[in-house]
């Protein structure tokens, strides 16, 4: 045992910080078809759809030495079926984490906050005419 604790001490320890895996764990999710956005869940009430700027917007996760826990807040796009692309969210996020992260996610909860319903809309418009 003390071998393994010296070899340890020798190289060094690698820690993965929350933020990392909860901007990878954002990309992934919106990654998947179907999904339009990422929600800031229930404590920021409104929902907002992922910037470029904050990758982690409606990503809460819990990282322990070898174990992820990832919350994921979506917003779906209207017409697709909800638990059809939360499978693919959880698949994603899951394959993203595990192999850039070398954790394992044994959590990937999707909450589904919203629809949106922009392509809707936009296909009920009246065609403009040119004058």
């Amino acid at each position: 045992m003390e071998e393994n604790i010296s070899q340890e001490l020798e190289f060094g320890t690698i820690k993965i910080s929350d933020d990392v895996v909860a901007v990878i764990a954002g990309l992934a999710a919106t990654e998947v078809p179907g999904v339009a956005g990422m929600s800031g869940g229930v404590v920021n009430g409104i929902t907002e759809m992922l910037g470029r700027k904050n990758l982690s917007k409606g990503v809460k996760v819990q990282v322990g030495e070898k174990e992820a826990a990832v919350d994921l807040y979506i917003v779906v796009d209207y017409g697709v079926r909800i638990p059809e692309i939360a499978w693919n969210v959880q698949e994603n996020v899951k394959k993203a984490i595990e192999t850039m992260t070398g954790l394992k996610a044994v959590e990937v909860n999707i909450h589904v906050q919203g629809v949106n319903m922009e392509k809707e809309q936009k296909s009920k418009e009246p065609p403009k005419e040119n004058k």
